[in-house]
């Protein structure tokens, strides 16, 4: 029987912070200054006084308007400490706040990106540390953390083969990729200077090797995949695709986005593979969305540790801590050192759960996918695709195929029923391999509970649109944002280039584009 959600977000009609008009001295009254204090915010005024106030458009606004304003904007919005929040590859899981605290110390917080190493000793000591644990936990020599995110060490990753290659004098121009591999993965060859050559899944959901020993030649430069791959299905035949990369002169390159399913189980150096970027904004601690904050470390082998982006840190009992220039170095990928903090988050992240937490992480990561599954297949149009006998691991991916064939009703007005239950929908429409496809990760931290009441909701999902086809459009209608005009959005009249352009706006409302359409 279908239940009916009593999920009600909040929706308040809140303007951006650069709409609201000024408020009089009187209004913005607050407590009294300290001297010291009030000499300190005129010290720093005074070296703003090149920027005057005016051309910057910030709102002359009281500490408990700016209050109300952030707090009603977050009251709008959904994240982990909200509900379950499974998006599939994604690693949505819940992040201690210890972590939180322990980068917020302020000798983390304080230090300048241009101080001299001497002075920073403990910090580079954290990133050294950080490195060795991450090389045991991937099976690499040697890390960098200047690259910020998953598809830039992608990046970073394919100038190393490259690089490897040209220093040889070998000049290969093909990447093979999995046809269930990440968008980015393509994406991150082609800007690298190589062609992209997909390799097509068999009937299991894994590479084909017959197709990957056709497409083997002496111009493929490597291939980049993950383990378990984008179905959450362990590549079963990972040896024998490494040997036939590797015996061609090919590299192996990991991407880290399904690492939490095997931490502290199986190595990616271990079966074979030859760089390694790790997302510690995914498996190690940091809270991620919304554009940042992120870091993508990229690990190798020692036979390509000269070609690492700058900077590394090394340590020796003459010098201490300091950063090095790897010799045939890519050079710099970044600004400075990387994200930092959020590097520290992970080390205490990996600190505090030990290589026994790692591994029960994992392990109940994996658990959790399949308890899941199990009951979601059983869902009234709901089917899985690739060998259904077969477990999954961290994440799996299922298709509405059927219910769109028997009902009309799509994995995207699926998606949207969900919110009004409460909890994030799952990833759509990807991978592309899967007709209507469902990926749904629900990580190690969320309780028994939690999951039951997902597959609950699910369910009620399904059978209200069933139900109510007729009112498919306006679903979702019990959350903060309901659903867009989505062509008169896309439409060039309604684009806006920022929100200085908006009608309305209080910067130069002549450059609305409804004005020049």
């Amino acid at each position: 029987m279908m239940r009916e959600s009593s999920f009600r977000q909040a929706r308040w009609d809140e303007p951006l912070i650069f709409e609201m008009p000024d408020e009089r001295p009187a209004e913005r009254l607050t407590h009294r200054m300290d001297d010291w204090m009030r000499a300190y915010l005129e010290r720093a005024l005074r070296k703003l006084g090149r920027l005057p106030r005016s051309r910057l458009a910030i709102p002359d606004l009281s500490e408990l308007t700016v209050l109300r304003h952030f707090t009603r904007l977050s009251q709008m919005n959904f994240s982990v400490s909200t509900g379950i929040y499974p998006l599939g590859s994604c690693t949505m899981k819940y992040n201690p706040l210890v972590n939180e605290v322990v980068s917020r110390n302020p000798r983390f917080t304080g230090l300048h990106p241009l101080q001299d190493s001497e002075t920073v000793q403990g910090a580079l000591e954290v990133l050294y540390r950080l490195e060795r644990l991450l090389c045991k936990v991937t099976g690499m020599d040697r890390f960098t953390f200047a690259t910020s995110a998953g598809a830039h060490a992608e990046f970073a990753a394919c100038l190393i083969m490259r690089r490897y290659f040209s220093v040889r004098g070998d000049r290969r121009s093909t990447i093979l990729i999995p046809d269930s591999a990440h968008g980015t993965n393509p994406a991150s060859a082609t800007m690298a200077g190589f062609k992209v050559e997909v390799i097509e899944s068999d009937k299991e959901g894994c590479v084909d090797l017959r197709r990957l020993r056709e497409a083997v030649n002496e111009d493929v430069a490597g291939m980049m995949m993950t383990n378990p791959n984008t179905l959450g299905i362990f590549e079963r035949n990972i040896k024998e695709i490494v040997k036939t990369v590797h015996d061609s002169g090919g590299l192996l390159y990991y991407d880290g986005a399904n690492l939490n399913a095997i931490m502290g189980l199986v190595r990616p150096g271990d079966m074979g593979f030859d760089i390694v970027h790790l997302n510690l904004h995914k498996t190690f601690s940091t809270p991620h969305g919304g554009g940042g904050p992120g870091a993508g470390p990229l690990g190798v082998k020692l036979f390509l540790e000269d070609y690492l982006p700058i900077p590394v840190v090394s340590h020796s009992p003459e010098r201490g801590y300091y950063f090095e220039e790897p010799r045939e170095s890519i050079g710099h990928v970044r600004s400075f050192h990387g994200n930092f903090l959020v590097c520290v988050k992970a080390y205490a992240y990996l600190l505090r759960l030990g290589w026994r937490g790692l591994r029960e992480a994992a392990m109940t990561s994996v658990l959790a996918s399949n308890y899941l599954l199990s009951r979601v297949t059983k869902l009234p149009g709901v089917t899985l695709p690739h060998d259904p006998s077969k477990p999954r691991k961290h994440e799996f991916v299922v298709s509405l195929l059927r219910l769109m064939r028997e009902h009309g009703i799509s994995a995207r007005e699926f998606a949207k029923a969900l919110i009004d239950y409460g909890v994030h929908p799952p990833t759509i429409y990807f991978p592309q391999t899967v007709d209507e496809a469902v990926m749904i990760e629900p990580t190690e931290t969320e309780p028994k509970r939690e999951l039951d009441r997902y597959v609950e909701s699910m369910g009620d999902a399904i059978e209200r649109v069933k139900l109510s086809k007729e009112t498919l459009n306006e679903l979702p209608r019990y959350s903060s944002v309901r659903r867009i005009n989505e062509p008169m959005a896309n439409h060039p009249k309604h684009i806006r280039l920022s929100w200085r352009a908006s009608k309305g706006g209080r910067i130069d409302e002549s450059r609305s584009l409804d004005k020049h359409s």
